[in-house]
């Protein structure tokens, strides 16, 4: 069973949807029970990151997905799931996120259209299995108004220009995180959820998807 993180907030139905149509079992779920006992855990985003923190406190989320991360369980991020990763967003003022990847979330510079919002490319930098069968430079769908900056700069394995050059993708273990909606990136975006998939299924647990 893939779990799909409940914090209140998110387009959950149609990243079930998405992953659903490559074959996969899915359970929206706020319960922690629930990602303990899941094969891999997907946390969508949609909103403001430091509400999305705020929701997971509530809802005795925050530590679980630290831990399940931690003890290598296959987690997948997108957008917002992205960014709460993180140390901390500038969003709203300072905000702690997760911690779980030290480095910033920043906001796009003055002079850009904000948010960015549409189709741009993502630049493959390094050859990693979850763009298997898709092309450097295919073009994903981004709705977001800040950036991610981490500090190891290892883990980007995608980035985007949009008047500056930001991170787009990062992969580190079991852990993988796009800025993008896959579930809204027609054949790419459902490739994304393929390939991570195929990584979680084929993993044995603790053994980092046997990546990076």
């Amino acid at each position: 069973m893939i779990a799909i993180v409940d914090y209140g907030a998110g387009n959950l139905r149609s990243v079930a949807n998405a992953i659903t149509k490559v074959g996969y079992q899915t359970q929206i779920t706020s319960q922690a029970s629930d990602l303990f006992s899941a094969k891999a855990i997907v946390l969508p985003g949609v909103g403001a990151a430091a509400n999305v923190m705020d929701n997971l406190n509530k809802r005795g989320l925050a530590n679980p997905i630290r831990q399940l991360i931690d003890e290598g369980r296959p987690f997948l991020g997108v957008c917002i799931g992205l960014q709460v990763l993180f140390t901390d967003t500038e969003e709203g003022g300072r905000h702690d996120c997760l911690d779980i990847i030290s480095g910033r979330v920043r906001k796009l510079p003055i002079g850009l259209k904000i948010p960015h919002m549409g189709w741009n490319q993502v630049n493959q930098k390094v050859n990693h299995p979850v763009f298997n069968g898709i092309p450097d430079e295919a073009n994903f769908y981004f709705v977001h108004s800040y950036y991610v900056e981490p500090e190891d700069k290892s883990i980007v394995v995608g980035e985007t220009d949009y008047d500056l050059s930001f991170c787009s993708v990062i992969a580190r273990e079991n852990l993988i995180a796009t800025q993008f909606h896959p579930e809204k990136s027609g054949d790419y975006g459902l490739r994304i959820y393929t390939n991570f998939l195929k990584l979680a299924i084929g993993a044995k647990r603790g053994n980092r998807m046997g990546i990076i």
